[in-house]
């Protein structure tokens, strides 16, 4: 047997410019949510996420939900954060500007906080696939 009939395996790893890219893309899409596949040249899935997460973030807000603080008194406020937190620069710059204080009493609250959840939980799985297709394990 020659070597040239055994099949070559491709490195399942990028070019060092590619991870730094995908790395880049990875944190741009983390702070902005669709960024990520913008930078990868994907821009039907860009546009789709972009405006599905803001959609359901500033409509948590609309029904009055309320943005967590960072607080780490307790272990559900610190999932309630999280989650929140991971639609990036979305949930940073709703709660400097003082939105998101939530009314417990409006029968919207519920639905408003599991709105601003959703979207900041897809916004971690956006970023999870932005890195999947800068290593080429995805197209």
């Amino acid at each position: 047997m020659d070597m040239e009939s055994i099949p070559q395996e491709e490195s399942s790893l990028p070019a060092s410019g590619g991870i730094l890219k995908t790395a880049v893309a990875c944190v741009a899409g983390f702070l902005v949510p669709g960024l990520g596949h913008a930078l990868l040249r994907k821009w039907d899935r860009a546009l789709v996420f972009l405006a599905a997460i803001c959609v359901m973030f500033f409509l948590g807000i609309r029904l009055q939900g309320r943005l967590f603080s960072p607080d780490f008194s307790e272990f559900f406020a610190i999932l309630k954060f999280a989650a929140e937190a991971g639609g990036g620069l979305l949930y940073w710059l709703s709660w400097l500007q003082g939105l998101g204080t939530g009314n417990p009493a409006a029968y919207s609250y519920g639905f408003g906080n599991v709105f601003m959840y959703t979207a900041g939980l897809l916004n971690m799985l956006v970023v999870v696939d932005v890195f999947d297709i800068g290593m080429g394990r995805k197209k």
